[in-house]
């Protein structure tokens, strides 16, 4: 958490959509436990279209933080409460940003939190311009950014007429999870790692991220997008970026950005014929999806990267809803070892494995072999983050704490964006049939196709299971 570059802490946080659903499931959780850490040193002024007083607001954020299963403790939340203002207002409105800009005065360092869907960037970020509430201030937004390279481009070129790069923090809640971040060091400050993690050791990588739940009543939002733009895009290409990068030269938050660009760019864009896209049954019947949908609730791609690290080595991501199970993890699978012709039975091990469960409960597992009862046996040694390095800050927590302490290196920078959406676009723009499958099961017969010939798919390591 330590801050690395040397912009000034915000003394101002401002959430536009403070009365919204992530604002109820996780801003405000995020910055009660912030509170509770003696970590929020900031004004916060909440906007939102519903009218109602800065004390109606408080009682209703009070029973939302507790609505998400966080112990409310009476004195910390009523110091964070004297921290709040609530304005309510229309946000094309340019009266509203005349009352924020007299609610923050004049000389204060603020970020501006745009939880608003991405077509109100734009014109937020053109009030807060015009209102010259800009200056000194960085303005934070959530996915999607764009939904292909064009769209990308177009929304990049508008903010950054009003923006410099470093005023604008693209927020992706994978980049504040524990062992995302934790991949950065296990790599780097363990040279048991770093001399396996790489072509000569390495025969192929899988990166799943399983929902075992539909799309519920999210249909009218989730139609438009589907799998490939909602996780593959942004959080399983920057696990990708995280798992593949050179060592940063420094700790400056552009050195370590630099490195996954530059991954990223090395990355083959994605060939539609080596893709599988999947819907489950009943997906149609969802409200708010179109009758004749085509859009995927699963997909699994392979990907190459040319550089020398990793030239050769299959990247195979997999991502849906309604699988067996709810888990992401990172799986590096090594090469196999010889037969070995001194055994009674001689035949191949298993291939050792690295895992990298990112949810539920991160965590690190080597995976090796040894002889029982005259047979191979997987032998596992296993990691659980929070017990051997103690409760872990939640992903909000850490992007508001990085947002309003200057460190800007866990927010995508605009050339990873483009890079990202750049190495998906073929499959927008010629994508695969859609192949359907059974909720419950892992998604249609030919995502095992997909890795014939390469180790087959791997159940994801759950906590308490062996496998």
């Amino acid at each position: 958490m330590t801050p690395t570059d040397p912009r000034k802490s915000a003394d101002t946080l401002i959430v536009f959509g403070i009365t919204g659903d992530l604002a109820r499931k996780m801003t405000l959780r995020a910055l009660y436990r912030l509170e509770r850490r003696g970590l929020l040193n900031c004004r916060v002024i909440g906007v939102a279209s519903t009218e109602m007083t800065t004390a109606e607001f408080t009682a209703q954020a009070r029973e939302r933080i507790a609505a998400t299963g966080q112990t409310v403790e009476d004195d910390v939340f009523q110091r964070f409460a004297d921290r709040v203002t609530y304005l309510h207002g229309d946000v094309t409105d340019p009266a509203l940003y005349l009352r924020l800009a007299a609610e923050i005065g004049p000389d204060h360092t603020s970020v501006h939190y745009l939880e608003m869907p991405p077509t109100l960037f734009g014109p937020i970020v053109e009030q807060l311009g015009a209102a010259n509430l800009l200056h000194d201030a960085c303005v934070a937004v959530e996915k999607p950014f764009g939904h292909d390279l064009a769209s990308a481009r177009a929304l990049n070129a508008r903010l950054r007429a009003l923006l410099s790069e470093d005023q604008l923090l693209r927020v992706d809640h994978f980049l504040g999870k524990e062992p995302v971040i934790e991949i950065e060091y296990l790599r780097f400050a363990n040279p048991a790692m770093t001399g396996l993690w790489n072509r000569g050791s390495v025969s192929a990588v899988q990166i799943t991220m399983a929902e075992d739940f539909g799309v519920e009543d999210r249909g009218k939002f989730y139609d438009p997008v589907g799998a490939l733009r909602d996780v593959v895009q942004n959080h399983l290409l920057q696990v990708l970026a995280a798992v593949t990068m050179d060592p940063p030269a420094d700790a400056g938050a552009d050195t370590l950005r630099d490195r996954k660009a530059e991954v990223l760019k090395a990355v083959r864009t994605a060939d539609p014929r080596r893709s599988v896209r999947g819907q489950y049954t009943g997906y149609r019947d969802t409200p708010g999806v179109a009758a004749d949908s085509d859009t995927e609730t699963f997909i699994a791609l392979q990907l190459e990267i040319d550089n020398w690290k990793w030239f050769d080595v299959p990247f195979f991501l997999r991502a849906g809803k309604n699988l067996p199970v709810r888990a992401t993890e990172v799986r590096l699978i090594l090469h196999r070892a010889p037969r070995l012709a001194f055994l009674p039975t001689p035949h191949q091990a298993e291939q050792n494995q690295i895992v990298l469960r990112i949810d539920p409960e991160p965590g690190a597992r080597l995976q090796l072999v040894g002889l029982g009862e005259e047979t191979w046996r997987p032998l596992y040694l296993d990691s659980s983050f929070a017990q051997e390095l103690g409760e872990p800050f939640e992903p909000y927590e850490r992007l508001l704490n990085s947002a309003l302490t200057g460190d800007h290196s866990l927010f995508t920078r605009e050339d990873s964006v483009e890079e990202a959406w750049r190495i998906v676009q073929p499959l927008i723009d010629e994508p695969a049939a859609i192949q359907p499958y059974t909720p419950g099961s892992w998604g249609p017969d030919g995502a095992g196709s997909l890795v014939h010939g390469r180790p087959p798919w791997h159940e994801p390591w759950l906590p308490g299971a062996e496998r």
